[in-house]
């Protein structure tokens, strides 16, 4: 989803008949609020989820949406989808057609997943800029060596995208299973850097993206992020 912003002057005109130019003495009258005070200037800009009142009747009233899942195995990560349950299907919120995916899983890949209706928030989340930390429970047909963890913290090379992945931190939990950390999302990343190794992923988990867990959150459940955790989140992304 695609978020954009308007002029205040703009968005009245356009949202209410009202000629460009009149929209000023509107303001003079104090006869607009935005988010429950008085406007202040016609340039004040207006997101998707600004509230915008004129003479008590409202222009838009938009609320942002977070939503975070826990995905079982074999739901698509899709709002549609004519074959297989979508994560879409598993949620209830009174939102839920608006909700666009932050960051697919793949079919079989559990974890971790967010859906939200605001797309400034999803594109800061999915930027490889923004660093965020998405950290993954491995389980692997062959046992892992401590050469691993070194070769993933160097960087492996893709050749088709001829790329290096970034940095990544490698926790080797036992013999046969690993909790990696990484900052970026190529596609199939995570079987394709122990693929380097023709090691075999046979499950993937994704535990946390940045401060957000799944603490008390069973499979197939979801739930609206709190206020804390954005604010949280908030902080992560523009630290």
């Amino acid at each position: 989803m695609k978020s954009t912003t308007h002029r205040l002057d703009r968005f009245i005109s356009q949202n209410s008949g009202v000629k460009l130019s009149d929209v000023r003495l509107l303001l003079a009258q104090k006869r607009i609020l935005v988010d429950g005070q008085i406007a202040q200037s016609i340039q004040q800009k207006i997101t998707q989820f600004t509230q915008v009142m004129l003479d008590g009747q409202c222009l838009q009233n938009n609320q942002a949406a977070y939503v975070l899942l826990h995905k079982p195995q074999g739901v698509v990560s899709a709002t549609q989808d004519s074959q297989h349950t979508t994560v879409l299907d598993l949620i209830e919120h009174p939102q839920k057609s608006e909700l666009h995916i932050v960051g697919r899983l793949d079919l079989n890949t559990t974890g971790l997943v967010l859906l939200t209706n605001d797309g400034a928030w999803s594109r800061q989340v999915s930027l490889p800029q923004t660093r965020l930390v998405k950290t993954y429970d491995v389980q692997l047909a062959q046992p892992v060596g401590a050469q691993y963890a070194a070769v993933f913290a160097q960087g492996i090379y893709f050749a088709y995208e001829n790329i290096t992945t970034q940095p990544a931190q490698l926790e080797i939990l036992s013999a046969h299973r690993v909790r990696l950390s990484l900052v970026e999302g190529k596609y199939h990343q995570v079987k394709r850097m122990f693929g380097y190794f023709q090691n075999q992923v046979l499950q993937l988990h994704r535990v946390s993206v940045g401060p957000l867990t799944l603490a008390g959150l069973a499979v197939g459940q979801s739930r609206a992020l709190t206020a804390q955790e954005l604010a949280t989140m908030d902080r992560y992304l523009n630290s």
